[in-house]
This record gives structure tokens, sequence and C-alpha cells, in this order.
């Protein structure tokens, strides 16, 4: 699911710079929270998503699930990072029920919090959600 090769400098500027143009088409009329997410692929492929509201606040999606649905809706399998941008200072982080999804399709990979402007923090997933839940019953 993830490799384990760290990203070069150009990566992740171009990683920040995809989850950046996502957060751009945000639809967020009711919260006015945008959220841009990038997942980089191993073969150098970036899916970016956004967060897309729904009054009925339940049928909200994250960018960052958009980004993994779109990339997994693609044929993409393997993933090296995933980056998210907020305008908020610390940036804010995946909610738990996106961080899941990132565990269950990319397994530990790099997670890069940035705002608008720059870089905040990077961590592996596993300091996001350090006992992930896993299916182990038959595939």
């Amino acid at each position: 699911m993830s490799a384990t090769r760290p990203l070069t400098a150009d990566e992740e500027k171009r990683l920040v710079g995809a989850a950046q143009k996502a957060r751009e088409n945000a639809s967020a009329p009711y919260s006015l929270f945008r959220v841009g997410a990038a997942l980089l692929a191993e073969d150098g492929t970036i899916f970016g998503g956004c967060n897309v509201e729904s009054a009925s606040y339940g049928l909200t999606v994250c960018g960052e699930r958009t980004a993994v649905f779109k990339a997994i809706s693609e044929g993409a399998r393997k993933f090296r990072a995933v980056a998210v941008v907020t305008d908020t200072d610390p940036p804010a982080s995946p909610c738990g029920a996106c961080r899941q999804v990132l565990w269950d399709q990319c397994r530990d990979i790099d997670v890069i919090l940035a705002t608008p402007a720059r870089v905040v923090s990077r961590m592996r997933l596993t300091t996001l959600l350090p006992l992930a839940f896993e299916f182990k019953g038959p595939r």
C-alpha cells in the first residue's frame, strides 16, 4: 500500500501546491471552512480533492476523502504522502473518518499539514492514528 521512500523537496512543493489549488474549488457555503488535499501516488501522480458540503451535514465529504476516492476510482493503489491545506494556524489535521480512510487505502504515509503560506508540520499517519482499526476477516 505505501512506500517508505522519503519525499523530495520538489515533490513536497508540488503536493502542497496541488492541495492549495484543490482548496480553491471547495464548496463550503455553511461552515466557510475550505480544505484542500492532495494525495501522491507511488508513480508520481497527484490526486487533488476538496471538501464539498451539504445542507445535511452528514452528507458532507472532506477534502482528504475526496482525494483518496478520486485516486482509487482512477486505479491508483499505492501512495506515498498526503498534503492538507487549511487557512487556520496551526492548520487542521484530518478528521477521524479521513484518518481511517487514509489508513485503509494508504497505510502509514507521510502527512503534510500546511496553510496557504507555509508548511507547518510533517508526520507519519501513525502519529495521527496510533491504533488504527484493521479488518482482519476474509477479503
